[in-house]
């Protein structure tokens, strides 16, 4: 039997009938899903919560993609983003890959590669979390004086 994975993802996208259908999609196969439809709200969610993976898409009307991007990584590093574009564009996947996206998707989207990305992303987060909780465990060592 295959193994459910188990990851905490939001969606930012402003089509809504992708958003619920993504959505849906994502949520039978185990993981709890968020939605927004702007980069806006995007920016309010990370910052009282913790997703293993953001799916960002890139063309949206007010905050596009690319400045979601940007901001998202400014407040919270840590969190891995996959982009998703209806129209791929090299120069922009390679901005958003600059910026620090995790990986740049195609719609319409096939649903086990992204499940696969997002998997990864989730095991690169987690890596980056432990190696930060391993220095400030390191720092609270060496400042006791034990």
């Amino acid at each position: 039997m295959e193994k459910k994975l188990e990851a905490s993802v939001l969606l930012v996208d402003d089509e809504e009938q992708f958003l619920d259908m993504l959505s849906q999609r994502l949520g039978t196969r185990g993981l709890k899903v968020n939605t927004v439809t702007s980069g806006e709200e995007a920016l309010d969610r990370v910052t009282d919560h913790n997703y293993d993976a953001i799916v960002l898409d890139l063309a949206m009307p007010g905050m596009n993609g690319i400045e979601t991007l940007k901001q998202i990584k400014e407040k919270r590093p840590d969190i891995e983003i996959i982009m998703l574009t209806g129209h791929a564009n090299v120069k922009d996947g390679i901005e958003a890959m600059k910026i620090g996206a995790e990986d740049f998707l195609e719609k319409p989207i096939d649903i086990n590669v992204l499940l696969e990305k997002i998997s990864e992303a989730k095991h690169k987060r987690m890596i980056v979390v432990e190696k930060k909780h391993q220095k400030e465990v390191k720092k609270i060592i060496k400042s006791k004086s034990w």
